[in-house]
């Protein structure tokens, strides 16, 4: 049995479940209780205890219902894997955030978070055949060490899908796989330089800002306009480095124009300076035709290119790459192929037959439909629940979109409001590295992993935390 270490206090006054009941959620909201741990019986606590069997069955029925427990029939009560928040390692977000913010394993209804996806539609059996076969194909070579930069039968789709869908010109040569793009950041500074000066858009995705700040470099912050960032704050900044976000910005979401994108170019190509171009979620586009990524249009080598398997397919696979222009390419040729590759060869050669047997481009235009069916949810409820008292930024791409509200709250009171209704959703503020005390209240609503039926029940949930009327 599980070691229970509790003294019920019979003077206390409070009901003695409530006190059981609050033993265990913390017990599990602090991690000395892990997922999958099964509970006691209710007769073995109870004779443990000293109470009654009904004790132990109020308060395992109220982990229940809060979502901290899952009962498995004739096997017992069983500890849920629970979510921890996007926002555990902000460091720099008032205590009043944080405070909200680190409990961690709150359960919800509904959560809004930019960071899921449509696992439903993830194609598990062909990934399943896929993975078996690339185990058998070739067992004894897929368990040693690969080429620094990934395989490169994988890296030539990727270059052949790129051309393809963003118009990104390069080889597979210059296409270098890593764990995740915060690896890839620090693997850059490293390429470029850590005594560079570094700039990214404010506001901007604050993971990618750490990732920078980790490798000790001076990082700028340049404001934003309708278009994107400004190139004359990015001039009077003096950075040689630029980290961007021209297809969705992060968060605001809007698309940078051509005309804006030529400019940043043109800042690149007058001394020896560098753009980062992070197309993190560019094949879900939903207005107009898609625009030429910045490395297309770069004939000067000035454009690193970034990209991920996060958003199209699934999160944990932990694979994104970099495309570098010969120059650094060059560099890292030199001084850098000493660390060795970081995904691993088995998920590089199951994705690669998912592409080259034509999967990856099903299962992409399946997703564009999908997504395009859940934003026209989200935003047609947002209209029909609240009406003029909500605004809708940043809804032409992307999973998430950014809501202004004029109902009077705090960025903490409208994420506290919909907290009681058990929905969760996102602060904006978190993204700014400097203090916007002028900013008006935004909330973040990512949709990819809700249904739109969900989607719907969510925002009508807000609509009453809110006091919103249409």
């Amino acid at each position: 049995m599980l070691e229970i270490t509790f003294d019920l206090d019979h003077r206390s006054g409070e009901p003695l479940y409530i006190q059981l009941y609050n033993f265990f959620k913390n017990e599990i909201q602090v991690g000395k209780i892990e997922p999958g741990e099964k509970l006691p019986s209710k007769r073995k606590l109870a004779l443990h205890l000293g109470v009654s069997q009904n004790t132990i069955e109020t308060a395992y029925e109220q982990l229940l219902a809060e979502g901290y427990v899952e009962s498995v029939e004739r096997k017992g009560i069983y500890v849920k894997e629970l979510n921890r928040d996007l926002f555990l390692h902000v460091t720099d977000v008032p205590n009043t955030t944080k405070e909200i913010y680190e409990e961690s394993r709150e359960q919800y209804l509904f959560d809004f978070s930019q960071g899921n996806i449509a696992l439903e539609h993830f194609p598990y059996s062909i990934w399943r055949k896929l993975t078996i076969h690339s185990l058998y194909e070739e067992q004894s070579s897929y368990f040693l060490n690969g080429e620094p930069q990934g395989e490169l039968p994988l890296r030539e789709e990727i270059a052949k899908y790129l051309y393809q869908s963003r118009g990104v010109r390069c080889s597979a040569n210059q296409i270098i796989i890593g764990a995740g793009t915060q690896y890839l950041i620090a693997f850059l500074t490293m390429i470029i330089g850590r005594d560079a000066i570094y700039s990214m858009e404010e506001p901007g995705f604050h993971r990618t800002r750490d990732a920078f700040k980790d490798q000790g470099v001076t990082l700028k912050p340049i404001p934003l306009d309708q278009d994107g960032i400004e190139i004359k704050h990015l001039y009077d900044s003096n950075a040689n480095v630029t980290y961007v976000t021209p297809s969705h910005q992060f968060p605001n979401g809007m698309v940078m124009p051509i005309t804006r994108r030529m400019e940043l170019l043109k800042w690149a190509e007058e001394k020896e300076r560098y753009i980062i171009e992070d197309d993190y979620d560019g094949e879900f586009r939903y207005k107009g035709k898609p625009i030429p990524s910045l490395q297309g249009l770069d004939n000067n080598g000035k454009v690193i290119y970034l990209g991920t398997f996060s958003k199209s397919l699934i999160p944990s696979i932990r694979i994104s790459y970099m495309v570098l222009p010969n120059s650094l390419l060059e560099k890292y040729s030199q001084h850098f192929t000493i660390y060795k590759q970081t995904v691993s060869r088995l998920h590089q050669h199951t994705l690669w037959q998912f592409m080259f047997n034509g999967h990856w481009e099903r299962h992409l235009n399946k997703m564009r439909t999908v997504y395009r069916k859940k934003q026209n949810t989200l935003i047609s409820s947002i209209e029909k629940y609240m009406g003029r008292q909500a605004t809708i930024i940043g809804e032409d791409a992307g999973l998430h979109i950014l809501l202004s509200l004029q109902n009077h709250m705090s960025e903490i009171e409208l994420i506290e409001r919909a907290k009681e209704k058990k929905v969760k959703v996102y602060p904006t503020s978190v993204y700014y590295e400097n203090d916007h005390p002028d900013q008006k209240p935004m909330i973040l609503l990512g949709f990819g992993g809700l249904t739109e039926n969900q989607i719907e029940l969510g925002i009508r949930l807000l609509k009453e935390a809110w006091e919103m009327k249409k």
